[in-house]
């Protein structure tokens, strides 16, 4: 794809952004009738042509005019229509002024409020599939606004929106959209999602409150009742007037703010519209029938409520706010008074966010494709198995290095113990016996700890020479290259990290390698000789502590034989002391390090190895993956 345009269809007003391929810059907002945020309404003429925006809200030959449909379209089935017909105008105008050009390549990104399902979503892109629009994708428009933010290099929040949990606040005209992300990830939330709360309420009671306190009240309502369009034109008005009033609040306290309209119907009527501190207050705290006989400050705050009972895990860091709503200082209070202990913060422009938001992710969504696929090729290139056959004799030695002593202390000596007070016959049953300790041991939590070190250790020059590879990739598509370190895995909320491997494994993907070495482990052990070479011999540990006591009995050359198979008296055996048998642990630990090298060495066949290898392998890739999820935001 070369251009991708973002979509940003409001029930009052809308925006469309182009960015180009391989740009960085921030999205252009296009022109459509003169303006970038241009009016969500169309008309259709006697002589069938349709026009869109302001224009469709005041021309007298009007055969249809149609406003604000967007937010009935999942319980009017006719508002499809409508947006058909508003999209086939938009579509026109890029056209003709040449922001668009016919058969390019090209997609479009529309958005949609978060509370929308997959279903409403599919059907709302066949509106634009059969109004003849390039490829389009429905994304939602608080994910959009939030993809907007971290693009935005003056907000420079965009690897907080990695790692944090950000509530993402998008008031609309016509309804409020919650979105909660945790790690670029949205969360499913039990409450809202959607609120029917928007400007358009302030500016229905704005324009009420004017008809009130005009004497010709009487005469616009009835003006009202029997044309749509004037009252819509004059909605339309009062809600610019608000906009101007919130733009710069201090000023206009000080100062008169007034427009006065001329509607032309029957007769000429004139309506002033007037907006100061008293009316601010009303705006806010003034109830509606619209909202059930509340006010917008009591229903924002309930929403508010509801979002927060909603999110299982936990309140929110960053309070993300976009739409043109959120200029006002009044929502930044009432979200700072809900969310005390998250950062509160809102962009530039927030009428255009969205709109550049959903351009973003075109281009995103394109570049995450060949950073896929770069990903796969590096998995399926057999690189990671390379490095980590070259390091695989070195996990070995560290396991083993780090396992004997543990291995002596806890395994053999409650063998000790238990054939020293009877419980084990004949030193010879102690193969067996020991053979059920080491497994125990080593699948015990201690041992896991034991070898999340040794792990941690051991990965520090693979990660290494795993970034000859990850590092250009990060440079390529612009992502830090710490982003695919295994040394500095990102850790997001969801994501436990473990131990000593902080900031280097997933719990998984540890929890995986660490059951593929002890499983190996305790087939070289216990399967092989090590088993034989612990327990039994001259060199045994428990053979060895007895020997001292014992061959004044046997005498030298038949204690071995008759030493194994006799099952001793247990008055003999308490005379073999447990201080000496710990002695003899530590004598011969080095020898059992040495003799375990050596049967590695025997027993370590090429299938193990190679079963070593690609177990570790496929876990070092999934975490590789992993990581590249968290770079990605999911564009759902």
């Amino acid at each position: 794809m070369q251009r991708f345009y973002g979509f940003d269809l409001g029930d009052a007003e809308s925006a469309v952004a182009l960015l180009e391929s391989g740009e960085q810059k921030v999205p252009e907002v296009l022109s459509i009738g003169g303006s970038g945020s241009f009016i969500t309404a169309y008309a259709s003429l006697a002589d069938g042509s349709v026009i869109i925006g302001e224009t469709a809200c005041f021309r007298p030959d009007a055969k249809v005019r149609k406003l604000r449909f967007k937010s009935r379209f999942l319980t009017d089935a006719s508002c499809a229509r409508d947006i058909r017909c508003f999209a086939a105008g938009v579509l026109r105008e890029l056209y003709e002024s040449g922001a668009l050009i016919r058969g390019e390549d090209c997609c479009f990104y529309v958005g949609c409020p978060a509370g929308w399902d997959k279903h409403a979503r599919e059907d709302y892109r066949e509106i634009f599939e059969k109004s003849g629009y390039p490829p389009s994708r429905i994304i939602s428009e608080s994910r959009a606004a939030l993809v907007s933010a971290c693009q935005s290099k003056h907000l420079q929040i965009g690897q907080d929106i990695l790692s944090k949990p950000v509530l993402v606040v998008d008031i609309g005209s016509s309804t409020t959209d919650f979105a909660y992300v945790c790690g670029g990830k949205e969360v499913e939330m039990q409450t809202a999602g959607e609120v029917t709360l928007g400007g358009g309420v302030m500016d229905e009671l704005l324009l009420e409150l004017c008809v009130r306190e005009s004497p010709d009240s009487k005469e616009i309502r009835r003006v009202f009742e029997a044309s749509e369009p004037w009252k819509n034109y004059c909605e339309f008005a009062a809600r610019r007037l608000k906009e101007k009033y919130y733009s710069d609040e201090e000023y206009w306290k000080e100062h008169e703010l007034k427009e006065t309209i001329l509607i032309q119907y029957d007769r000429p009527l004139r309506l002033t519209l007037r907006m100061d501190v008293s009316t601010a207050e009303e705006l806010l705290n003034g109830r509606s029938d619209r909202l059930d006989g509340r006010s917008f400050r009591d229903v924002f705050l309930q929403s508010l409520k509801d979002v927060r009972e909603g999110i299982n895990k936990g309140d929110p860091e960053l309070l993300f706010l976009t739409g043109g709503v959120s200029k006002l200082p009044a929502i930044r209070t009432m979200c700072r008074e809900s969310y005390p202990d998250s950062v509160v913060i809102t962009g530039l422009e927030p009428e255009y966010s969205v709109a550049r938001g959903l351009a973003y992710c075109g281009r995103i969504d394109a570049e995450l494709k060949v950073f896929r696929a770069e990903i796969e090729d590096l998995k399926n290139s057999k690189v990671v198995d390379g490095i980590v056959e070259k390091h695989i004799d070195e996990l070995y030695h560290l396991a083993v290095e780090a396992m004997v002593g543990p291995i002596l202390e806890n395994a053999a000596a409650s063998v000790f113990d238990r054939w020293r007070d009877g419980s084990i016959k004949r030193l010879s049953d102690t193969d067996e016996e020991l053979q059920k300790a080491i497994t125990a041991y080593l699948e015990s939590d201690e041992a896991r700890r034991e070898l999340h070190k040794v792990i941690g250790n051991w990965l520090k020059p693979v990660a290494d020479e795993l970034e000859e590879y990850t590092v250009p990739i990060c440079v390529r598509h612009h992502v830090p290259y710490t982003a695919l370190s295994l040394k500095s895995y990102l850790s997001v909320s969801d994501v436990d990290i473990g131990l000593d491997a902080k900031n280097m494994f997933a719990v998984e993907e540890i929890t995986l390698m660490i059951d593929s070495i002890i499983s190996i482990l305790i087939g070289l052990i216990c399967g092989g000789s090590g088993i034989a070479m612990i327990s039994s011999g001259p060199e045994g540990i428990v053979a060895g502590a007895a020997i001292s006591l014992l061959v004044l009995i046997l005498g030298k050359n038949r204690m071995e034989k008759a030493l194994m198979d006799a099952n001793i008296p247990k008055v003999v055996r308490k005379l073999v002391p447990k201080q000496g048998f710990r002695s003899r642990i530590g004598s011969i630990s080095e020898n059992v390090k040495a003799t375990f090298y050596k049967n590695l060495e025997a027993e370590k066949n090429e299938e193990t190895t190679e079963r070593m290898t690609e177990e570790i392998s496929a876990q070092i890739e999934e975490c590789l993956t992993r990581m590249a999820e968290v770079v990605e935001i999911p564009l759902l």
